[in-house]
């Protein structure tokens, strides 16, 4: 602008100095011109003033611009101009690895496009993952990382795989300003005593455990058998699996909440399972160890019906020995719609997305759990963005205004209110069927299937409906 300023101020020199060498003797002709002389100056000033109007237009511009790609966003540990760090402490190498893996990779598939669309307010989002093998002194130690100031310093968890796990930094997190996504469906995160940095996503276990025990009730008969993991995991699923029978007056015929250490010899409780004779077994195991007590029950001759928490069953095990067994007795509890069985816009982009980004992956339902995770975290990083405040405490502060749309894969979520108002209380049964499960399908495969037939979902039991959440089913001492 000042280069133009320039030019007009010497055309207006140029001007002055012909009008005084034109040398006119007509006394009219001097006036006409001293009337163009100043013409010519009162539109220079004119123009002058124009031309800094348009230099305050365009700095406001460049301003608004600079707002645009985040410059005035307040940032800290895990955020700066180019890039958003979220941590994912998970399971890469411990008992649930065979579905975290799965779940990891979906997630990078998300950012991957996510970036490719310009990331959030401007910058790139970065994944960084530890795996803490399932064991808590591991998750503790990765956790220090992830709070820290160094290359792994986070702005938010995507993942924090496992109860006990994410229990254990619950009050680091609260300490920190950090909030997690928890791989873990425990109904302590609901309970600001317990998880009020963990934000907890769909259907909790011991309300997931009230349909399921339900839904085996009205089917399969009245007695049952409950076997569990210690801890916040297993023994918040048998919880709500007794919860139920008392108000449905089932009979326990074999209590062994907290009796399957992982690891360990299962000969008793698959003893007593055997000796219970239940019409049907809840269990919240993993599927490795659902694999070794089921084998071992319906070997010697066990011929209830099973059940359990979502994350104690791996549609993979229909490609083992065992395949038939499950197709004949097990009935699979969820959270969500699975693979590719509804045309909801969520599932429409998952399959496509991992489709673009991952062609050559086994087709799983887990990643599913990978989309839902990614659309809570953009939402809430989105609205820190928009508070203009992307420090580890806005972020904090973001995640308690949102309502998240998750597309149809899940009932959309809210941390904001009463818990027992927004508690979720749908979940998913599921027949398994050995022949919609193919064992080498891709996501790119059309017909890929993982083995389910939708029995009833969203499924609400009036136990569950009528439950008065006020803190965790089970708390450990």
């Amino acid at each position: 602008m000042k280069y133009w300023k320039r030019i007009m101020a010497l055309l207006m020199a140029m001007a002055m100095i012909a009008a005084a060498c034109g040398g006119s003797d007509d006394s009219s002709d001097e006036a006409e011109d001293s009337g163009s002389d100043t013409e010519a100056a009162e539109e220079t000033a004119d123009d002058d003033e124009a031309m800094e109007d348009d230099e305050a237009m365009e700095e406001d511009s460049d301003e608004a611009m600079e707002e645009d790609a985040g410059g005035e966003i307040a940032t800290d540990i895990g955020v700066d101009d180019e890039v958003i760090k979220v941590g994912y402490n998970t399971d890469l190498s411990g008992i649930f690895a065979g579905l975290t893996t799965q779940i990891l990779d979906g997630s990078e598939a998300y950012w991957e496009i996510v970036n490719e669309n310009g990331g959030i307010a401007g910058r790139m989002v970065e994944p960084v993952v530890l795996d803490n093998a399932y064991d808590v002194p591991k998750h503790l130690e990765n956790y220090e990382k992830f709070a820290g100031e160094g290359n792994d310093g986070v702005v938010i968890f995507g993942t924090s795989t496992g109860s006990p796990h994410t229990a254990a930094t619950a009050e680091d997190l609260v300490k920190d300003d950090l909030i997690a996504i928890p791989l873990s469906w425990y109904s302590g995160w609901a309970d600001p005593a317990i998880g009020q940095n963990v934000f907890e996503v769909q259907t909790n276990y011991c309300l997931e455990a009230i349909n399921a025990v339900t839904y085996m009730s009205e089917n399969h008969g009245s007695t049952a058998a409950i076997i569990s993991f210690p801890g916040e995991y297993g023994q918040d699923g048998a919880q709500g699996a007794k919860i139920a029978a008392e108000a449905l007056g089932l009979e326990i015929v074999y209590d062994g909440e907290g009796a399957v250490v992982p690891g360990s010899d299962q000969t008793p409780v698959i003893t007593e399972l055997v000796n219970s004779e239940a019409d049907f077994v809840f269990a919240t195991l993993n599927p490795s160890t659902l694999a070794e007590i089921m084998g071992g029950a319906v070997g010697q001759g066990y011929t209830g019906m099973w059940t359990g928490s979502s994350p104690t069953y791996n549609f993979q095990l229909l490609g083992t020995d065992l395949g038939p067994a499950l197709d004949q007795y097990y009935i699979h509890s969820t959270y969500t719609a699975l693979w590719n069985t509804d045309d909801t816009p969520g599932m429409t982009a998952m399959v496509e997305g991992m489709r673009a980004k991952r062609p050559d992956a086994p087709v799983s339902d887990t990643y599913i759990q990978s989309w839902i995770g990614g659309y809570i975290v953009q939402a809430i990083l989105e609205q820190a963005a928009a508070n203009g405040d992307m420090t580890r405490a806005g972020v904090v502060a973001a995640a308690n205004e949102v309502t998240v749309d998750l597309q149809g894969l899940a009932p959309n979520q809210t941390w904001s209110g009463d818990p027992n108002d927004y508690v979720v209380r749908e979940s998913y049964l599921y027949d398994v069927t050995l022949d919609t499960f193919t064992p080498e399908g891709t996501v790119s495969d059309e017909g890929a299937g993982t083995g389910f037939t939708l029995l009833d979902g969203p499924y609400v039991s009036d136990t569950a409906a009528n439950y008065a959440y006020e803190s965790a089913c089970f708390k450990a001492s």
